[in-house]
């Protein structure tokens, strides 16, 4: 029985409950976190870049050769179609992420009997974590360096967004040892800014944005958003190797994520970043405004207007 409050899912070719899913214990993607996914959010009720998140996927897919079994365009259909079947589960001021996530599946072994072999395909929706990360735009991120770096592209490229996030997880797990509530942001194998867990970041200098090539890190569909509307707003914007330096004597910093949208930080290793008491900066306000102009909604007083002091302060 489907119960009315309960969300969705699509599982290889059917929308059933979110509970009833069922992966194989010998899914290539629990046993090697070998698969990919992608996300996109919600603004308003309604989805944000599909066809964007979905051509980035196809992209993964391709690179791990994995073939799902049909083409981006009925990605996006399924995407938009499942959205529409949860619609009525968004409360009051609430949106919802939702991913597609694809392993390379299960392969055949001897006496193990599954009605499905080859990729395992899920499509499903759930909350944006308002609550938790809403201070992060009344007081800004603290970015933390952690010890591990990027994996190289030579070894892995990351502008695949594989299901195997233990490079990212790791090192946030150690930045939150050491401050549960700041945002770990990775340096390549050079010494070079690279990325956190699903984001990307930049600096400001000279009134220049900066941020770091895409050979190095998962080129978001938020990160070209933010890249289109400076240049739309007549700002330069360059993808070059970032120091440390650079970041410690930054005008402004920050963050891009789908979740996020575009947030600034405000301390760097424990270094402030800008003016005394800034939090957000002249370019960073600018796009964050052009960026709800983009999406016809005001995605900062939405983080801001679930804010409560007793939530945990939890970015992840």
């Amino acid at each position: 029985m489907v119960r009315q409050n309960e969300r969705m899912a699509w599982f290889n070719g059917e929308i059933m409950p979110e509970r009833e899913v069922r992966i194989p214990f010998r899914d290539s993607s629990w046993l090697y976190g070998d698969g990919c996914f992608d996300m996109t959010r919600s603004f308003g009720g309604k989805l944000f870049k599909v066809k964007e998140h979905v051509a980035r996927l196809y992209r993964s897919l391709k690179y791990l050769r994995i073939d799902p079994g049909f083409g981006p365009e009925r990605m996006c259909a399924i995407s938009e179609e499942l959205f529409e079947v949860n619609r009525h589960l968004l409360g009051p001021d609430e949106d919802f992420w939702l991913g597609q996530r694809i392993s390379r599946g299960v392969r055949e072994v001897e006496g193990y009997q599954v009605e499905h072999h080859g990729p395992n395909v899920v499509v499903e929706c759930m909350p944006l974590p308002f609550r938790q990360r809403a201070k992060l735009f009344i007081d800004g991120i603290s970015v933390l360096v952690p010890s591990q770096r990027r994996v190289p592209p030579d070894s892995l490229s990351p502008r695949v967004k594989s299901h195997n996030y233990l490079n990212l997880i790791v090192a946030s797990q150690e930045v939150h040892a050491q401050d549960p509530s700041a945002w770990p942001i990775l340096l390549d194998m050079n010494g070079n800014l690279a990325e956190g867990l699903g984001s990307n970041i930049f600096v400001v200098k000279d009134g220049i944005i900066l941020t770091p090539r895409d050979k190095y890190v998962l080129p978001g569909v938020s990160r070209q958003t933010a890249i289109d509307l400076a240049r739309a707003e007549g700002i330069q914007v360059r993808e070059t190797d970032i120091d440390l330096y650079d970041a410690y004597n930054a005008e402004e910093i920050f963050i891009t994520s789908t979740s996020l949208c575009l947030c600034p930080a405000t301390r760097f290793n424990g270094v402030e970043v800008g003016p005394k008491g800034q939090v957000w900066g002249p370019v960073s306000r600018r796009l964050a405004d052009a960026y709800c102009r983009l999406v016809d909604f005001d995605y900062v007083d939405q983080y801001r207007r679930h804010y409560d002091n007793e939530a945990p302060s939890r970015p992840f």
